[in-house]
């Protein structure tokens, strides 16, 4: 991954990661309010070697008790320094458990012992320790004293510091707790969102396609929570963000396959629900109002939608063509004022996918593509059937819409794998149901730029004044190409 992948990752669950932080602090506090608080004290004890003499031998008793006080540091915890205490203080505990309260160590090239005493109660620490340097002291000049009667110890042990009863407990230590309780929640939080992140199947941004296919994506049409009430957005709210996205689109499609001379395309998704039938039909109004001449074909013979769509009688149409039922002239109806035409898929047949493939469905798209400057098949989806790769095969052209946030990875290698199987080329790939904000937006909604421009208010009447799509009729008028 690449740092934008994580900025964009951590823009994404920004919500996850607070949470577990706000997890880690709660913990931290938690656990630091069921702590004892616990007090330290330190005493000092200075080590030397009694006796005067020359320079030299002063230099070399200073050697030998630094040498020393590494010894005397270690008999610190020892039942021998430590007896006397409990017995002294009346702790009544043991040697070892006294021995798990009391450090001692002593600073680099110094003849200092530090006797540092942790305790629950301040002042019963403050006691242990000064107890305790007190017993060393002993004990060294017990240890150190020659064998000779009234011999002196030529080391001398003495203290230099007292102990004093502390107000501030060494332990819990609540700020470092909640820095360290916040730091573990927010490296947990990034965690998770990363690993989330790099398990999940589903594709929700055009990174995501990606690192799939090579196929060019040619536009990302935005969430609308009202879709099912107004599919055909850029006739109802031609100003909305979602009718710009079908603009865009319409935009990128007249630059694709430009060596094609024939401009026909299969619009088909990897599963059902993912807004190919919507798509079709916005961008074939788009097509339309850009001046095209356009034919929109239901050619899902198995759940046809277009028809309901469009608002157009769906009784009749491609299937009765391709049986010989009913002439081309019949069949096809204009919609609103402008060039767009459509043709419902009609009844539904037995044997969809042998109709699709058909000598007689190949002539019908040479004359389609004669007649009409676009032609925009609706087809059923890659992974159920093969209606729409036996159809883009002939077509010569497929434009696979694909659902952020519901098509999974491997849903979409499969529906390109499927057109590849067939010889079918795919001309693109249309992302729908893509937030307008935050890091998976796509288009104006990901850089940023607000749909506030609008547009005239003539284009806002003519939308108003377009006409209801005629009703299907037998028309005996030839449709002019």
């Amino acid at each position: 991954m690449e740092l934008r992948d994580y900025i964009r990752i951590l823009r994404k669950s920004w919500v996850l990661i607070v949470l577990f932080t706000l997890v880690g602090v709660g913990a931290a506090a938690a656990y630091s309010l069921t702590l004892t608080p616990k007090y330290s004290a330190t005493a000092k004890v200075f080590v030397s070697t009694q006796g005067a003499g020359t320079t030299s031998e002063l230099q070399q008793g200073s050697s030998f008790t630094i040498q020393r006080v590494k010894t005397y540091s270690s008999l610190v915890s020892t039942p021998i320094v430590l007896l006397p205490v409990i017995g002294t203080l009346e702790l009544g505990i043991t040697s070892d458990q006294l021995a798990r309260r009391v450090t001692a160590s002593a600073p680099a090239d110094t003849s200092i012992i530090d006797i540092t005493v942790t305790d629950t109660d301040p002042v019963r620490a403050a006691d242990t320790a000064n107890a305790v340097s007190q017993s060393l002291t002993a004990v060294v000049e017990d240890i150190e004293a020659p064998d000779a009667i009234d011999a002196v110890s030529p080391v001398k042990l003495t203290r230099a510091q007292e102990a004093t009863v502390s107000a501030t407990p060494v332990s819990p230590n609540v700020p470092l707790n909640i820095v360290l309780g916040t730091l573990i929640g927010l490296a947990l939080g990034v965690g998770i969102a990363v690993l989330r992140e790099t398990l999940e199947t589903r594709i929700r941004n055009e990174h995501d396609v990606e690192g799939i296919t090579d196929v060019p994506i040619l536009g990302g049409i935005v969430f609308d929570p009202r879709a099912r009430d107004r599919p055909l957005i850029v006739h109802v709210d031609p100003r909305s963000p979602r009718a710009e996205s079908f603009r865009t689109l319409r935009t990128n499609l007249q630059f694709l396959d430009l060596g094609r001379t024939d401009r026909s395309f299969v619009v088909t998704s990897s599963i059902e629900s993912e807004g190919k039938s919507t798509t079709g039909a916005n961008l074939a109004i788009a097509l339309a109002d850009a001046g095209s001449r356009v034919l929109l074909i239901d050619a899902d013979l198995r759940r046809p939608k277009v028809a309901e769509y469009m608002g157009v009688e769906g009784a009749a149409g491609l299937t009765d063509l391709l049986i010989g039922r009913a002439e081309l002239d019949d069949l096809i109806q204009p919609w609103g004022k402008g060039q767009l035409f459509v043709l419902p898929a009609g009844q539904i047949p037995p044997n969809p996918s042998e109709l699709l493939g058909s000598a007689r469905m190949g002539h019908f798209i040479e004359e389609f593509n004669r007649m009409f400057d676009v032609v925009i098949y609706d087809t059923p989806p890659l992974l159920p059937v093969t209606d729409a790769a036996i159809l883009a095969k002939n077509v010569g052209g497929a434009i696979i819409v694909v659902a952020a946030g519901r098509t999974h990875k491997n849903q979409l290698k499969g529906a390109i794998s499927a057109l590849g199987n067939v010889g079918a080329p795919v001309s693109g790939l249309v992302l729908t149901m893509l937030p307008t904000k935050g890091p998976d937006a796509y288009g104006y909604g990901r850089y940023g730029y607000g749909y506030g421009y609008g547009y005239g208010d003539d284009v806002a009447a003519a939308s108003k004044t377009i006409a209801k799509p005629a009703r299907a009729r037998v028309r005996k008028s030839k449709v002019s190409s």
